[in-house]
């Protein structure tokens, strides 16, 4: 009898056991489409990269290897250099004041006397969806370099003299930036918007029976809550603006990889790989621009995370 129940007890199991296997195998099937998509076009063009870095290489002919030589090649370049300070600059100028005006923004947008607040969300969001063609167009007319366009003609209300927005150095610098902000200005400030929305209104009324003005709420409130949005903000911010490609291609047009006022790193990249033919230096920058954006998002994540943090030996 007890021989019965013990096979009868294998036999449970096993049974148990292959239904836990096919449960597994099921799960396994239904998240496969997603790894072997993420790995033919995301996992191995980043790991060919690499490997490319270290290779000499047309696109057509045999590859050779090649060692550090493409790595030295790029960094004793000028005009690298030169595409990493236009980066380092349009994107602070580009991105830097749309954390400040984000902020700012959607703390207006969330104020309970305001009307027509669905209306602003959307004009303000605007932006982030328009198609680079028509963004072109719009600033290709504001920053023309005839003196009747509008920034020119701004400019000549101040009493300056009219910039050539196109061909000037800093000109094109001021111009991309101002491109880079008014696209994503939108995208951050709905992030602060649905961030201030899940403090708790319990916190503002309590600051304004002790009598706290709205300035001092979102200074003492606001933006301490606002942290974790913050950092992801300025994760995201700081890897966009080092890979800055369409906003000068799309402004400076056809001679924009001919010129360097507003090279970027990203175009220094494509002019290597798809101009000269040259993928050997071209993977080798991209590598280097993966390392100099664990840099940045290092720094901004560190700087933003003591935001708002109290100071040792100081009471609350």
């Amino acid at each position: 009898m007890d021989t019965l129940n013990g096979k009868a007890q294998n036999i449970k199991d096993k049974k148990y056991l292959s239904e836990a296997k096919k449960d597994m195998i099921s799960g396994y099937l239904y998240i496969a489409p997603f790894f072997i998509i993420f790995g033919i076009i995301g996992l191995y063009p980043a790991v060919f990269s690499i490997y490319l870095a270290f290779q000499k290489w047309n696109g057509l002919s045999p590859m050779t290897f090649a060692g550090l030589d493409n790595f030295k090649i790029v960094l004793t370049d000028p005009l690298f250099w030169k595409s990493v300070y236009n980066t380092i600059v349009i994107g602070l100028m580009g991105t830097a004041p749309q954390i400040i005006v984000g902020i700012i923004l959607a703390f207006l947008l969330n104020l309970t006397f305001l009307r027509f607040k669905a209306f602003f969300r959307i004009t303000i969001f605007m932006p982030y969806i328009t198609s680079m063609v028509a963004v072109a167009l719009i600033f290709s007319v504001l920053f023309s370099n005839h003196e009747s366009s509008l920034a020119n003609y701004v400019l000549g209300v101040f009493g300056f003299d009219p910039v050539n927005w196109s061909s000037s150095e800093w000109g094109t610098k001021i111009a991309i930036s101002i491109m880079v902000f008014w696209r994503w200005i939108g995208y951050n400030t709905i992030i602060y918007l649905a961030g201030i929305q899940s403090i708790s209104n319990d916190l503002y009324e309590a600051a304004t029976i002790d009598g706290a003005n709205k300035m001092q709420q979102l200074i003492y409130i606001t933006m301490p809550l606002l942290k974790p949005f913050i950092i992801l903000t300025v994760f995201f911010s700081t890897v966009g603006a080092l890979q800055l490609f369409s906003e000068p291609t799309v402004f400076l047009g056809a001679g924009a990889f001919a010129r360097d006022e507003a090279l970027t790193i990203v175009m220094y990249l494509y002019r290597d790989a798809f101009t000269l033919q040259s993928f050997g230096t071209a993977s080798a920058t991209a590598v280097i621009l993966l390392f100099i954006i664990i840099i940045f998002a290092a720094i901004n994540t560190m700087l933003t995370s003591g935001y708002g943090r109290k100071k040792k030996g100081v009471r609350g």
